[in-house]
């Protein structure tokens, strides 16, 4: 095959890519859930809140996993099991809660569901980055963009259809919704089996050697190269660089993830204070909208930070991200009004979807496209990390204030700055330069 038919493939692999992430990306939908799960089953905000963070430690864990099981089994085989794990983890989930096992729960939607996001994530991204070797931010922004959009295809498709088609507002009481909420986990495993499947088919790597059509390499030194390319992933993980970024990624996550998990609730709870005469369901849709906006932001700042990162720098790129999100998260602790909060959060999602579009890249810049694979799925620990404490803090204060939910949310955005504050501190102890072992 010629390199004008391997250019016009690498762009279907990279739409599949992205394909795959937007049906991984739904899961963060999961405030969408959180308030109907937590009523219909009488479950604390916090402890509602397990089986997103577990879901998201897990994804972060087996990405680690999966960066040293893709060399050996191929994009094909990994990205077909981590869809196969997640659809899994939501028909299992329908049996928890036919159980009504908060516990089972968080082993299926979590831990099993939590696995084959990671599996899923980590091979679209490294196979794509391989194939755009001259667009590299912009490649992986694009695919990981899928992830972002993912909660818009929940919120405002998947989930609605299915709650419209099971009749879940005409529900007569508690135990009708649990029985539809079932209902509607059990369909979803069902869709993601039948889209994953396939659309993980399709993935494979470039033929060796292959470079785009009219691409030329950056002249490297032969010392540069020879060192680059003894570098071990040991090397990697084991240094000062990698903790730098680690932390880095850690505290850009952490204030973003906190906002994803609950910014329905805490939403709503601004327009019930705005306007009490709101009932349930039109507070519902509110938040149901915001989440399908935030998502387009999540999505679009993969996209849009990956790309600026190729012009300005992978460190740059963060300092600008975290330095302006300081600044967001002290107004949001502040305002009163639910359209300025929107915009706020727009931002911050846009922000927070940055890094993880320019974290592959910032990856690749740093340690070569040999270990790849192995950083960066590493590197994921900190979104599994991140997964935890964000979700949790929130959780957390909600349960703490239930009765002033406006201080909750203070304290949500005010120790959000104070973790992004100490991400921008490190930044400054980071640079774009390839790293080298001593």
């Amino acid at each position: 095959m010629d390199n004008t038919n391997l250019d016009s493939k690498r762009w279907l692999i990279a739409i599949m890519g992205t394909c795959l992430q937007i049906c991984l990306g739904t899961a963060y939908a999961w405030s969408f859930f959180q308030l109907p799960l937590s009523s219909a089953f009488g479950w604390s905000q916090s402890l509602t809140a397990w089986a997103f963070c577990l879901a998201i430690c897990f994804l972060g864990l087996a990405a680690a996993a999966g960066g040293v099981l893709l060399p050996k089994v191929g994009p094909r085989k990994l990205a077909m099991g981590g869809g196969f794990l997640f659809a899994l983890g939501y028909l299992t989930a329908a049996i928890a809660l036919q159980a009504q096992s908060a516990p089972l729960l968080f082993l299926t939607y979590g831990v099993i569901g939590g696995i084959g996001l990671g599996f899923g994530y980590v091979t679209p991204v490294a196979t794509v980055s391989k194939w755009f070797p001259d667009k590299k931010g912009l490649a992986t922004g694009m695919v990981v963009m899928g992830f972002g959009l993912g909660a818009l295809f929940m919120s405002k498709i998947f989930a609605p259809m299915l709650l419209s088609y099971f009749n879940f507002a005409g529900a007569a009481d508690i135990v009708a919704q649990q029985a539809i909420l079932v209902k509607l986990f059990l369909a979803l495993g069902v869709i993601f089996l039948v889209l994953t499947l396939p659309i993980g088919f399709m993935l494979q790597n470039p033929p060796a050697g292959y470079l785009p059509k009219g691409y030329t390499p950056p002249v490297v030194s032969a010392a540069a190269s020879a060192a680059m390319d003894s570098l071990t992933a040991k090397d990697g993980i084991l240094s000062k660089r990698f903790l730098i970024m680690w932390v880095i990624f850690f505290c850009n996550i952490t204030a973003g993830i906190a906002i994803i998990g609950f910014q329905s609730p805490l939403f709503q709870d601004l327009w019930a204070k705005v306007n009490p005469s709101l009932d349930k369901m039109t507070l519902a849709a509110y938040g149901g909208t915001l989440i399908a906006v935030t998502s387009i932001f999540n999505g679009l700042g993969r996209f849009f930070w990956g790309g600026m990162s190729d012009k300005i720098g992978r460190t740059q790129t963060f300092r600008i991200m975290l330095g302006t999100q300081i600044v967001a998260f002290i107004a949001l602790a502040y305002v009163p009004n639910p359209w300025i909060f929107a915009i706020l959060i727009c931002y911050v999602l846009l922000c927070y979807g940055g890094g993880f579009g320019t974290m592959p890249s910032f990856v690749l810049d740093v340690y070569g496209p040999k270990i790849l694979a192995v950083v960066y799925g590493t590197i994921l620990t900190a979104w599994s990390a991140a997964g935890i404490v964000g979700p949790q803090i929130v959780g957390i204060l909600k349960d703490t204030y239930k009765g002033t939910p406006a201080l909750a949310a203070y304290w949500t955005f005010i120790i959000g700055a104070c973790f992004l504050a100490f991400g921008l501190i490190i930044s400054f102890f980071s640079s774009n330069k390839p790293f080298t072992k001593k």
